[in-house]
C-alpha cells in the first residue's frame, strides 16, 4: 500500500489507436480521460489534431481538450499546473485518472513531478531570435543551441522553431540552458504510482499505412480548412507551427500543389511518429501492446485490462 494517486498512462506515436483505448479502460476501470497533447488543447482545431468526438468519448468525460484559444500562450509548465489538477479532481471523485496522449514532454513533465523554476518570457530577446531565423534559417539558429545546450538540442528536432528559440531565450535570460534548469528541477519524488499502456505496431510500415490513411479521412473531412484559418490568422503562434498543418502553407502561398503538400504532410508525420516512439522508448515502465499481433481491437484491450487489474490489486 502507499499513498500515490494511481494513473493509467496510454502513450504511443500518432494514430496508434490511443484514444480508444484510453476509453475502453476508463469504461472498464470506471475512470476519466486526462489527455496529453499538446494540440487538442486549442478549442479551433478538431480535424488535424484528430481530437475525439462526442460519439467516441461515450459519455466519459474528457480533461485539457479544446479549452484554449490559438491566441493564447501555453507551455509544459502551465500544462503540468492544469493538469495536476485535473488528476487530483478525478481521483477526489473516486475515479481512475487516465492520462492519454502522444506529447512525451507533458507525458514525462507531469508524471515525474517536475518543478518549473518561473523564467518569464522577454519579448525582446524573443523577437531577436525569430529575426535571426527568419534572416540565417532555422539551421542556423539550431547551430546555436547545439554549441551552448547540446543536450536540450539533441531532444528538439531542426525546425521546431518555438522550442529552439525558447532553448536559448533561457540561456540568454538566465546565463543557465535549458537542460541544467530541468537537471534541477525533480527535488521531490513523484506524487503517483503510474501504469504505463504503450500502443504500437510490430510492424513500422503498418503504422505507417495507418498514419496515412488517417490523412486521407482528414483531408475529406476539411483539414484543409483548419490549416487556412491558422495561415491567415497568425503564423507565429504555436498551433500555426504544428504538423499536420504548417505542411499546407506552401500550397497556399502557390509554391506547391496539393498534391506535393499532402505527400510532404504524410512525411512528416512519419517521421513524428518515430520521434514519438524513440522518445517513449526510453521509458523501461512502458507495457507495449502491439495492435497487429491482437486478432482483433478486444482482444488487444483484455490485453491491457489485465496489466491494469494486476496494477490496481497492488495497491
Amino acid at each position: 500500500m502507499n499513498d500515490k494517486i494511481p494513473v493509467v498512462a496510454v502513450v504511443g506515436p500518432t494514430a496508434s489507436g490511443k484514444t480508444g483505448l484510453a476509453i475502453a479502460i476508463a469504461k472498464k476501470f470506471g475512470g476519466e480521460v486526462v489527455s496529453a497533447d499538446s494540440m487538442q488543447i486549442y478549442k479551433e482545431l478538431t480535424i488535424g489534431t484528430a481530437k475525439p468526438t462526442e460519439d467516441e468519448m461515450q459519455g466519459i468525460p474528457h480533461h485539457l481538450i479544446g479549452h484554449k484559444s490559438v491566441d493564447e500562450e501555453y507551455s509544459v509548465v502551465d500544462y503540468v499546473e492544469e493538469a495536476k489538477k485535473a488528476v487530483a479532481d478525478v481521483y477526489s471523485r473516486g475515479k481512475l485518472p487516465v492520462l492519454c496522449g502522444g506529447t512525451g514532454l507533458y507525458v514525462d513533465s507531469l508524471l515525474s513531478n517536475t518543478e518549473f523554476s518561473e523564467i518569464k518570457s522577454d519579448p525582446k530577446v524573443k523577437e531577436e531570435l525569430f529575426e535571426f531565423a527568419k534572416e540565417n534559417g532555422n539551421e542556423a539558429l539550431f547551430e546555436q543551441l547545439k554549441e551552448i545546450d547540446p543536450q536540450s538540442a539533441a531532444k528538439i528536432h531542426p525546425n521546431n522553431l518555438l522550442r529552439v528559440v525558447r532553448a536559448l531565450e533561457v540561456y540568454k535570460i538566465t546565463g543557465k540552458t535549458m537542460f541544467e534548469h530541468q537537471k534541477d528541477s525533480h527535488p521531490n519524488p513523484s506524487i503517483y504510482d503510474v501504469c504505463y499502456i504503450g500502443t504500437n505496431f510490430a510492424e513500422r510500415e503498418k503504422l505507417y499505412s495507418r498514419i496515412e490513411q488517417r490523412i486521407d479521412v482528414m483531408l475529406v473531412e476539411g483539414v484543409e480548412k483548419e490549416a487556412k484559418f491558422l495561415f491567415e490568422h497568425d503564423g507565429t503562434c504555436t498551433a500555426a507551427q504544428a504538423i499536420g498543418y504548417k505542411e499546407f502553407y506552401p500550397y497556399f502561398k502557390n509554391e506547391m500543389s496539393m498534391e506535393e503538400a499532402v505527400a510532404v504532410l504524410k512525411k512528416e508525420t512519419r517521421r513524428y511518429a518515430k520521434r514519438q516512439l524513440t522518445w517513449f522508448r526510453r521509458n523501461e515502465k512502458i507495457n507495449w501492446l502491439c495492435i497487429d499481433e491482437f486478432s482483433d481491437k478486444s482482444a488487444l484491450y483484455d490485453a491491457a485490462f489485465e496489466i491494469i487489474k494486476n496494477f490496481l490489486e497492488k495497491k
